[in-house]
């Protein structure tokens, strides 16, 4: 009885080493695999095609896919170079460097993979029908990167089934890019969501200036609503008790000028009316009229905060999240593409990516409204502006 009672223990701590050796096994294949995930790799000795389609220019579209192709650089997938200073808004200058510059053993931009719709509708079903019967016939992109709300919901479907990463989408679940932010409904669609971005946006605005009448503009569509975020707006004003004034524009209209014109009267009326402006995503806010748009709130004493990043408050707007040359959401979108190059479903990846809470603010515009920062608002920015920038 000693001698089986021995053998009993014997064999339990057989089964407990054993147990030990498997999980510490699995944890080394673990940290292999997260290691060997930004590894790169060829397609099976070929080079991995990208194309790129955005619903038209905008200024975030170009510096989120810059700091896309510096990440990849960093994780070794193209060969270290400097990449040409942009100007404007346009991707297509850089897609041309990129396809005939860019060296890699690995990827590749297809010379003929750029597709820019000009924020017109026609254009832009013409432009969808054509890529998506590429891709089903032709066949000759392997992952194509999705700019924005339009062109993420264009190509977020089961009319074909190549790779697409969506970028710069404001809230890729309520404009119906992807089902949840757990799951994006499609093995071939990933989309990068912060759900609570906005939301955080509003609230740390309102901590600071203490505002009881908030001016939002925007476009009174699906799209348009999504691109405000205007959903997590009202959920804000609710809890702290605000009042939301709104204004309609005009935002995705083949003819930018006009849709910058209805911004401008947005921001007339607001001024007079309301405490502070949220400035939201959408076509008539561009490089070209935001310093119009800074005269017009400055002339009113009126704070503003940019939905877009900081590059707005570079150019005037008063206040907005700190992007950091989008370096943290840009890695996250690279190191997707690498994971997807290495043989994972867009679909089982993790779309969840939130980014630092830090803020950028232009201290020049401060001035000039009569806003005195306090120490905490300048110590928890990571971005400050002296000087307004053209």
């Amino acid at each position: 009885m000693k001698g089986f009672n021995i053998l009993k223990v014997l064999i339990k701590i057989i089964l407990l080493l054993c147990v030990c050796i498997f999980l510490s096994d699995m944890s080394v294949l673990a940290q292999d695999k997260e290691s060997l995930v930004s590894v790169p790799k060829t397609n099976n000795g070929k080079k991995w095609r990208i194309g790129y389609y955005e619903g038209g220019e905008y200024i975030y579209y170009q510096q989120i896919f810059t700091s896309t192709v510096k990440s990849l650089i960093k994780l070794g997938w193209i060969e270290k170079s400097k990449i040409p200073q942009q100007k404007g808004e346009q991707t297509k200058d850089l897609w041309n460097w990129l396809a005939a510059r860019v060296r890699s053993h690995y990827i590749e931009f297809v010379p003929d993979g750029h597709y820019t719709g000009n924020w017109d509708d026609n254009l832009n079903k013409k432009i969808t029908a054509e890529i998506i019967d590429r891709l089903n016939q032709k066949k000759d992109i392997d992952l194509i990167i999705a700019a924005g709300t339009m062109a993420g919901k264009n190509l977020a479907n089961d009319k074909h089934k190549t790779s697409v990463l969506v970028i710069s989408a404001t809230d890729p679940v309520s404009a119906g890019i992807i089902k949840s932010v757990e799951d994006s409904g499609y093995d071939h669609i990933h989309a990068a969501t912060d759900p609570h971005i906005n939301e955080r946006q509003v609230q740390i605005f309102h901590d600071i200036v203490g505002f009881d009448k908030l001016g939002v503009a925007y476009e009174d569509t699906v799209q348009g609503k999504s691109q405000a975020a205007i959903e997590m707006v009202e959920s804000v004003a609710q809890e702290r008790s605000f009042e939301i004034i709104r204004c309609y524009t005009k935002s995705d209209v083949g003819d930018v000028a006009i849709a910058e014109e209805s911004v401008s009267e947005c921001f007339y009326k607001l001024g007079k009316i309301a405490d502070a402006i949220y400035v939201t995503t959408q076509g008539g806010v561009s490089v070209k009229n935001i310093p119009e748009l800074v005269r017009i709130a400055n002339s009113y004493k009126i704070p503003t905060f940019s939905q877009a990043g900081s590059d707005e408050v570079k150019r005037g707007l008063l206040f907005s999240i700190s992007d950091a040359e989008f370096q943290y959401v840009a890695m996250f979108h690279a190191k997707t593409m690498t994971k997807i190059f290495n043989g994972a479903s867009p679909r089982q990846l993790t779309q969840l990516f939130e980014s630092p809470p830090k803020i950028a603010i232009n201290l020049r515009t401060a001035q000039i409204i009569g806003y005195d920062p306090p120490v905490d608002v300048l110590g928890a920015s990571d971005e400050i502006y002296q000087e307004i920038q053209p």
